[in-house]
């Protein structure tokens, strides 16, 4: 056996190192002795076994390799679940200055029409196949169609349960809209999860994020209705930082724990940070911000966002492998129009729509490069489990092509190890506790 090809090794210690294996997010420390017997082939079986398990040892490296390079053709071959970004319309009643494009989100609905388009598609070519059904309804802010939102969702359940299929569906909201009536209702027909967004504590947000009206507090309101609703939903609080503002969000942790928002009721906290765009419709339609992951910045931004989350008690996301909804045959992106692309962030843009709800899909991959990173460059990286190519988006917004991958090696360099010890660190305490 050999140690995987897909390994970060970390001293710990004079004596110790930790292995993270980034196949499995496994993470073991061992003595410096016993590196170099696993290196040298000198451990015991039952020791073997146990590393191999954790994919720290591999019995064929080309077969490691090869496992990577037909990871998504295999999910899409034993995939039992068919997933949609919904986006039911380009409106808000927000006016949020580093998202709002004058012109693009005012006034573009999903009619009934293309409604029954999307609901024959989810029925004809997805339930009647055996798979389970999930729909995030998107925007513009997708309670301001709340009525198609029930339309679709009602007639979808009914069809699902009519099959011995489950169906769910989230939304991606501003939670101005949110309250406990809609909540309640919208349970019934299958919501589970909410992602709203908070920028920060309550002079941060509203200066992000006002009310297109010009007058409230919209920080406010969606925190009143995320008290409401806690209790029904599965909540997961998000906000754009930047390189100006990060370090205050730790006080919009603290202001919804004191309100009763705690850790407990909050199933994520995610922050990222505001992406840079080049312009035009798009989903999301940034204007300023990061166009690369690598920006010295942001490193030593999400590392101190991520402990000041964690020190509160809140859950984040965790290091793992990651994997572009575009690599997924299952998993969609229907615009209002009725227009089908992989990726939110490409909707509108000329080029990148994959068909349409009335004639079907006709990508076959090439559209978003789906194989861009099946190079010796990027299988030979260790940490391509947690990249594959990085983001098209943002090497669109670039190089104004995807011809290439975003690389993320000396992100995950700045930032990776940092995780995985914070992670541990606070498991640590929680078992002390």
């Amino acid at each position: 056996m050999r140690l995987s090809a897909y390994l970060k090794i970390w001293p710990d210690g004079p004596d110790h190192v930790l292995l993270y294996a980034t196949r499995r997010c496994a993470v073991v420390r061992v003595s410096r002795n016993t590196l170099k017997k696993i290196e040298h082939g000198a451990l015991p079986e039952a020791d073997r076994a146990t590393l191999a398990r954790l994919g720290i040892l591999v019995d064929d490296p080309a077969a490691e390799r090869a496992e990577l390079l037909n990871r998504f053709s295999e999910a899409n071959r034993l995939g039992k679940k068919f997933h949609a970004v919904v986006v039911l319309n380009l409106d808000c009643n927000l006016a949020c200055p580093y998202c709002f494009e004058e012109g693009v989100r005012v006034g573009s609905y999903m009619t009934p029409e293309t409604a029954d388009l999307l609901v024959a598609m989810v029925e004809r070519d997805y339930l009647s196949r055996g798979r389970e059904v999930s729909l995030d309804f998107y925007g513009g802010e997708p309670l301001l169609s709340s009525d198609l939102i029930r339309s679709i969702a009602g007639r979808v359940k009914n069809a699902s349960e009519e099959r011995g299929l489950s169906f769910s569906f989230a939304l991606v909201t501003n939670g101005t809209l949110l309250t406990r009536k809609t909540a309640e209702e919208l349970k019934l027909l299958g919501l589970k999860d909410v992602v709203v967004t908070l920028d920060g504590p309550r002079q941060v947000h509203d200066r992000s994020r006002p009310f297109a009206a010009g007058t409230g507090s919209s920080y406010d309101t969606i925190v009143r209705n995320l008290r409401e609703v806690a209790d029904l939903v599965d909540l997961q609080v998000g906000g754009n930082f930047d390189r100006e503002n990060f370090r205050e969000f730790p006080r919009l942790l603290d202001d919804l724990m004191a309100v009763g928002l705690t850790p407990d009721r909050v199933r994520q906290v995610r922050f990222n940070p505001v992406m840079k765009t080049i312009g035009g419709p798009g989903l999301p339609d940034f204007r300023g911000g990061c166009d690369c992951a690598n920006e010295e910045w942001l490193a030593d931004a999400i590392l101190f966002l991520r402990e000041e989350t964690l020190a509160r008690g809140f859950s984040v996301p965790k290091p793992g492998p990651a994997g572009c909804m575009i690599e997924l045959d299952n998993d969609l992106v229907v615009n209002h129009d009725g227009a089908i692309y992989r990726c939110p962030a490409f909707v509108g843009r000329e080029g990148f729509a994959v068909g349409d709800l009335r004639d079907g899909i006709s990508d076959d991959g090439s559209v978003y490069n789906r194989d861009v990173w099946k190079k010796e460059e990027c299988l030979a990286c260790p940490y391509l489990p947690h990249c594959f190519g990085g983001c098209r988006f943002l090497k669109f917004v670039r190089d104004g092509n995807i011809g290439d991958v975003d690389c993320w090696r000396p992100f995950l360099d700045a930032t990776l190890e940092a995780c995985v010890r914070q992670d541990q660190r606070h498991r640590q305490q929680k078992a002390k506790a």
